[in-house]
This record gives C-alpha cells, sequence and structure tokens, in this order.
C-alpha cells in the first residue's frame, strides 16, 4: 500500500459518516448512562402534576450529562483513525458539570412553579389570559436553555455571565433560536405522539442538530467575548 493511501485512510465519505455514527453511538450511550440516576425512577412516576418536584428532582442529572454531549460533539473529529468520543465526554463532563448545574437547577425549578400552576390552573382564580402568558414565558425559558447549554458547554463565563449571553443571543440571533424551537417542538411532538423514552433515545442528533443551529452563536462569541 502506498503512503498515499495510508494517509487518505480515514479521511473518506464513508469514514467520516462511519466516524460521526460512532460518536453519536458513544456520547448517546454516555449521556444514558450519565443520567441514568434520574431517568430511571423517572419512568416509574406516575403522570400526575403531583409528582412534579419529583420529576425536576429527577431531571438534575441530565444538565451536566447534556453539557457534557454538548461539548463532546462539538469536539468530535471526523478522521475515523482519530476518534476519542468517550474521552471528550468524561472531559467535558468533568470540565462543565457544576457549571451547567448552576444554571439548569433554577431553569428546572421555575419551569416546575410553571408547569405546576398550569396544571393547576382553575384552581388559582387566574384570568384565563394568564395561562397563555405563562405558557410563553415557560417557552422562552426553554428557549435560554437552549442557548445557556451551547455557551456553558463551550465556555468558560461565570454563571451570570452566561444566563445574560443566552438572553442577549435570544433575539440577536433569531434563526438560532427558531433552529432551537424547532428542535424542542420535535422532542415534544415525539413525546406526545410516542414515548417520553424516544427524546432521550435521539437526543445525540438532536444535540448535533443543536449545535449546528448555534454555529452564529458560536462564531459570536468566540470573536466578542472571548480572549
Amino acid at each position: 500500500m502506498s503512503v498515499g493511501r495510508v494517509a487518505d485512510f480515514g479521511t473518506g465519505v464513508l469514514s467520516r459518516a462511519a466516524a460521526l455514527i460512532h460518536t453519536l453511538l458513544t456520547v448517546e450511550a454516555l449521556l444514558l448512562l450519565a443520567a441514568a440516576p434520574g431517568l430511571a425512577p423517572l419512568f416509574l412516576l406516575a403522570p400526575d402534576p403531583a409528582n412534579l418536584p419529583l420529576v425536576a428532582l429527577c431531571l438534575l442529572p441530565l444538565g451536566p450529562a447534556l453539557s457534557a454531549a454538548v461539548y463532546a460533539l462539538h469536539h468530535r473529529s471526523a478522521d475515523l483513525t482519530d476518534l476519542h468520543p468517550a474521552r471528550a465526554y468524561l472531559r467535558g463532563w468533568r470540565l462543565g458539570a457544576l457549571p451547567a448545574l448552576r444554571l439548569w437547577a433554577p431553569l428546572l425549578a421555575w419551569l416546575t412553579v410553571i408547569a405546576f400552576t398550569l396544571t393547576h390552573f382553575t384552581a388559582s382564580g387566574l384570568p384565563g389570559w394568564w395561562a397563555v402568558l405563562l405558557a410563553l414565558v415557560g417557552a422562552g425559558c426553554l428557549l435560554w436553555g437552549a442557548h445557556a447549554l451551547v455557551l456553558t458547554s463551550l465556555f468558560t463565563f461565570r454563571t451570570r455571565d452566561t444566563a445574560r449571553l443566552a438572553a442577549y443571543f435570544l433575539l440577536r440571533h433569531g434563526r438560532a433560536t427558531l433552529g432551537a424551537a424547532s428542535l424542542l417542538l420535535l422532542a415534544a411532538a415525539l413525546t406526545a405522539l410516542m414515548t417520553e423514552a424516544l427524546p432521550a433515545l435521539l437526543a445525540a442528533p438532536l444535540l448535533l442538530s443543536l449545535l449546528h443551529s448555534s454555529r452564529p452563536v458560536i462564531a459570536e462569541t468566540q470573536e466578542e467575548f472571548t480572549a
């Protein structure tokens, strides 16, 4: 075999596709493993609004798991001969677990309050337009969370600075926000029409799509907010 052919090994279309599939499967498996302490009891809970605080507690490990997955997917290699997705995932979890949890926990708490209020809305005595307002606030929080997830996974900022940047990018990069909204709608549709386990099983490709739609956010952050 010639030196040129050896150098080309692992860089062709099929090799890049195989590298991507390998990375997605590895990251998905590690994500599920990292989130398993919360996801396992979550599927045992009855679909009762009274269990919403327990659902939030079960989802706490998911934040750092998602952050590590975003980190690993962002640093993936397209070369079949140079794949280390597990190493990248573990590094992402080690670096980003605590920063991600600082944003994820308050977001979960606030979304739990909104969900609990909406599920008990008839007993609240509030006017009907409040329900619409709360739903819009909840949707906005989820979109903010999508931007915050990308930022906290790939950059080292103080928690309050990450929160401000995520809010800034909501309108600054509307296309990226719409991309995140479409992925959230897809995840909600998969949950409603099929099973709540399906978005978890497709988390890696969904996060890869989020990274793709967030490229303008990542580029501006690198150019304007990092040294």
